[in-house]
C-alpha cells in the first residue's frame, strides 16, 4: 500500500523522495497521468514548506530544493519507464524485472550456450497443459511443440527452442496457470529480439557466413523437417592445433579447429545455434577439438565427443554432462553411439600402448570404448590386437590429398608405395599419419554401431572395412574386398549374392552385375527397425575413394554411394538393395565424411553428401581444391528420387540429421 498522501505509481523510492519533499497537508497529490510525447506533468506547487513562506529570500534552500526536486522527478520518470528499477523494502533491496505476459520474465540464451533459445520464468505459478508456437516469418515455417511437466520443472517455465537470429521474434504460449487451488488458461504473445549467430573467423578468404543454404525441393510431407548441421571450419582456425603429444608420441591431438553446429529449417533459416567456443577451448588441449558424432537421445538431448572431452546437453542449451575421457584413452573423434544396454560407445585412441617392438604410443582411431551411464568403463575394443594393423591394400590406393579431414591439395592424386611405408614403419614417425602399425592412422574407425540381438558393435574402419566384433572380440563378419586378408580373417569375408541368394562372380575387389564392395565409407549403421538376429540390414556411406583399388584414369571418374546392404549372418552373405549417388557422378563426389542413415518416422532414407565438390578442380586439371557444396536429401524406402534436396554452400559438412523437437520437449 502507498504511503499516506503518496503517489502509488511511483513505486518505493519514488514514495520516498516525494514524502521527504512534500509538507503534511501540502495540497499537491502527486504526478499527473503522464501527458503523450510530452513526459511526466506535475501538479501544483511542488514540495512548498513553511520555511519557504517565512523566508522567501533564503536562495541557498530554495536551490538545495530545486536539486532534490530535480532527482525525484528523474527517479520517478525512470521508475514510471522501468519499474524493475524500483528499489526494496523491509525485507530488502527489491529485484524486479519487466514481464510481458501473466508468468514471468523472459530470458534469452539461458545457459549461454545456445543463443537462439529462451526460458519464460514460470513467476512462481505452477504451469501445465503449455504449447509453444514460434510465430514464422512471411513464408516460413512454423514450429510448435507441447512442453512436459518435466521440462518446465526443470528450467523453471517455459523452454522456447526455434527462434530466428537477428530477428525481433514473436512467440505465443498458451498455458494454464495454478496459484492456490484457482487456475486460469491464458494465450500469450512475445515480442524479443534474438541476435545473429556467431562463429570464429579463420584468418583466410575462402570462408563466408555459415549455411549460406540453397533449398531446391522439399515434399508437402516433409515440411515440418529440422535438420542438425555439423559441419566443420574449412580452414584451421589459427588459435587452434598448437600442441602434439609427446608422452608417448603419437595420436591426434592437433585436431583443435572450430565447428559449425546448427539447426535449419526446410525454407533455410537457421533456428539453432551452439556456441562451441563458449564449451570448448582452442588453446587448451584438454578442451580442444571437433564437435562430432552428434546423436539425439530418446529424451531429445544431444550427445557428442571433442578431444578428450565428451558431452550431453539439452536443446536449450543445458549441460548434462562434460566429462573427460577415462584416462586410459585419448583423441576422440567421428563416432558416440549410444546404445539400447544405456551405455555409449566412443571412438578413441590409446593414451598408451606399447606396440610389439617395444615403443610406446598414443594410438590414432583404432579404440572402442564403452562407457556406462556414471562414466565408468565397462569395456573396450582394441582394433590394433583384434584385426590385422599392417593390410595395406586400401592404404596404398588412397588419395593423400585427402585422407579424412588431413586436406593437403599438394599431394592430390599421389598415392603411397610399399616402400615408402616400409620406410615409416622403420622410423619413430609416429601420429595422425596415414601408415600402418599402432600408432598412425591404419584403421581410421569412422563409426561404430551397437547391435542388441547378439552384444556385438559394427564398426566402420575407413582403411580396412566394415567389420562386426562380438563381445568376445572374435570376429563375425567383414564386409570388405577380399584382398589382402590373411587367414583367420579371410574366412570372416562375406560372400556376395543376387536377389535370389545366387552368388555373384567376383574378381579380386571387383564383381559382376551392381554389386560393389564400400571404399573409404564414412557410416555403416544397422537399421534396427528392419533387422533381426539373423537377418541385418546396414546402411552406409560409401565415398569411393580407392574404387577397386585402383585410382582411376581422371578424378571425374570418380563417385560416390549411398547403400543399404542386406546381411544373412547365419549364410555369411551380403546383397546390396538400393543404392543412389552412380548417376549424380562426380559433382557428387565426397573424398571424406558424409552419411546415410535410415529415418524411421517417415520412412526414409536419409543421406548427406557432405564434401560434395572438394575434390581437385576437374577443369583446370591444378592440385587446387574444389567448391564444397554439400547436400541434405531425402528418399522414400526403395525409391532413388529425392523428396527434400537442401544445398548448403562453401561449408565443409560432417553430418547432418532430422532433430525431434517432440523428443526434447514431450518426454
Amino acid at each position: 500500500m502507498a504511503a499516506e498522501g503518496g503517489n502509488p505509481s511511483l513505486g518505493g523510492a519514488g514514495r520516498r523522495f516525494y514524502n521527504f519533499l512534500r509538507v503534511p497537508k501540502a495540497p499537491c497529490t502527486g504526478l499527473r497521468k503522464p501527458h503523450p510525447g510530452r513526459g511526466v506533468r506535475h501538479c501544483g506547487r511542488f514540495a512548498r514548506t513553511a520555511l519557504e513562506s517565512e523566508n522567501a529570500g533564503n536562495q541557498t534552500e530554495r536551490k538545495m530544493q530545486k536539486s532534490i526536486l530535480a532527482a525525484a522527478t528523474s527517479l520517478a520518470i525512470l521508475v514510471v519507464s522501468a519499474p524493475a528499477l524500483a528499489s526494496g523494502g523491509p525485507s530488502g533491496p527489491h529485484v524486479g524485472y519487466p514481464v510481458q505476459g501473466h508468468i514471468g520474465e523472459v530470458i534469452v540464451n539461458p545457459y549461454k550456450v545456445a543463443p537462439l533459445t529462451a526460458v519464460i520464468r514460470d513467476g512462481g505459478y505452477e504451469l501445465s497443459d503449455v504449447t509453444v508456437r514460434i510465430v514464422p516469418k512471411a513464408k516460413g515455417q512454423e514450429i510448435k511443440y507441447k512442453v512436459s511437466r518435466t521440462e518446465l520443472k526443470t528450467h523453471a517455465g517455459v523452454p522456447v527452442f526455434g527462434l530466428y537470429p537477428d530477428w525481433q521474434n514473436t512467440v505465443e504460449v498458451s498455458y494454464t496457470r495454478t496459484h492456490q487451488g484457482k487456475s486460469e488458461k491464458f494465450t500469450d504473445t512475445y515480442r524479443f529480439y534474438t541476435p545473429g549467430v556467431y562463429t570464429l573467423s579463420t584468418g583466410m578468404p575462402n570462408q563466408t557466413r555459415p549455411f549460406d543454404v540453397k533449398v531446391k525441393k522439399v515434399d508437402k510431407e516433409f515440411q515440418d523437417r529440422l535438420y542438425l548441421i555439423n559441419s566443420q571450419l574449412q580452414s584451421t582456425v589459427p588459435l587452434g592445433s598448437r600442441f602434439t603429444w609427446n608422452n608417448p608420441s603419437g595420436g591426434a591431438v592437433e585436431w583443435a579447429f572450430n565447428s559449425n553446429i546448427g539447426i535449419i529449417d526446410t525454407t533455410g533459416e537457421i533456428r539453432w545455434w551452439l556456441l562451441d567456443q563458449e564449451i570448448g577451448d582452442t588453446e587448451n588441449p584438454w578442451k580442444s577439438g571437433y564437435f562430432m558424432g552428434f546423436q539425439q537421445t530418446e529424451d531429445g538431448a544431444l550427445t557428442w565427443g571433442y578431444g578428450q572431452n565428451y558431452a550431453k546437453y539439452d536443446l536449450i542449451g543445458r549441460k548434462i554432462f562434460d566429462r573427460r575421457l577415462p584416462a586410459g584413452y585419448s583423441d576422440y573423434s567421428h563416432s558416440f553411439d549410444n546404445a539400447q544396454n544405456g551405455h555409449s560407445f566412443l571412438r578413441v585412441g590409446s593414451s598408451d600402448y606399447r606396440r610389439p617392438d617395444g615403443k610406446r604410443v598414443h594410438t590414432v582411431r583404432d579404440v572402442i570404448v564403452e562407457i556406462d551411464r556414471d562414466g565408468r568403463v565397462v569395456d573396450d575394443w582394441r582394433l590394433m590386437d583384434i584385426l590385422d594393423p599392417y593390410r595395406d591394400n586400401v592404404i596404398k590406393t588412397l588419395d593423400q590429398g585427402a585422407v579424412c579431414l588431413n586436406i593437403d591439395a599438394s599431394k592430390s592424386g599421389q598415392t603411397l608405395s610399399a616402400e615408402e611405408l616400409a620406410k615409416q614403419e622403420a622410423s619413430d614417425k609416429f601420429g595422425d599419419i596415414t601408415g600402418v602399425g599402432a600408432g598412425r592412422n591404419w584403421a581410421h574407425v569412422n563409426s561404430v554401431d551397437y547391435d542388441p540381438s547378439d552384444d556385438s558393435i559394427i564398426i566402420s574402419s575407413r582403411h580396412q572395412g566394415i567389420v562386426k566384433i562380438g563381445r568376445d572380440k572374435k570376429i563375425k563378419w567383414i564386409l570388405a574386398s577380399p584382398e589382402g586378408w590373411k587367414k583367420g580373417w579371410a574366412e570372416k569375408v562375406l560372400t556376395p549374392v543376387d536377389a535370389k541368394g545366387n552368388k555373384i562372380k567376383c574378381e579380386g575387389s571387383k564383381c559382376e552385375g551392381d554389386f560393389d564392395w564400400s571404399w573409404t565409407q564414412h557410416t555403416a549403421w544397422r537399421i534396427d527397425s528392419k533387422s533381426d538376429k539373423n537377418v541385418i540390414y546396414l546402411s552406409v556411406f560409401d565415398n569411393g575413394d580407392g574404387r577397386g583399388m585402383e585410382q582411376p584414369a581422371l578424378p571425374t571418374m570418380k563417385y560416390s554411394r549411398a547403400v543399404v546392404y542386406k546381411i544373412d549372418q547365419k549364410k555369411m552373405t551380403v546383397e546390396q538393395i538400393w543404392e543412389v549417388g552412380k548417376d549424380l557422378g562426380y559433382p557428387f563426389f565426397c573424398p571424406v565424411t558424409g552419411l546415410t542413415k535410415y529415418m524411421e518416422d517417415k520412412d526414409t532414407m536419409m543421406v548427406y553428401w557432405s564434401t560434395a565438390g572438394l575434390g581437385a578442380t576437374p577443369e583446370k586439371r591444378t592440385n587446387t581444391l574444389g567448391r564444397v557444396m554439400p547436400h541434405i536429401a531425402e528418399y522414400r524406402w526403395g525409391e532413388t528420387k529425392p523428396v527434400v534436396d537442401i544445398e548448403l554452400k562453401d561449408t565443409f559438412g560432417y553430418q547432418a540429421f532430422p532433430i525431434s523437437v517432440e523428443k526434447a520437449f514431450t518426454h
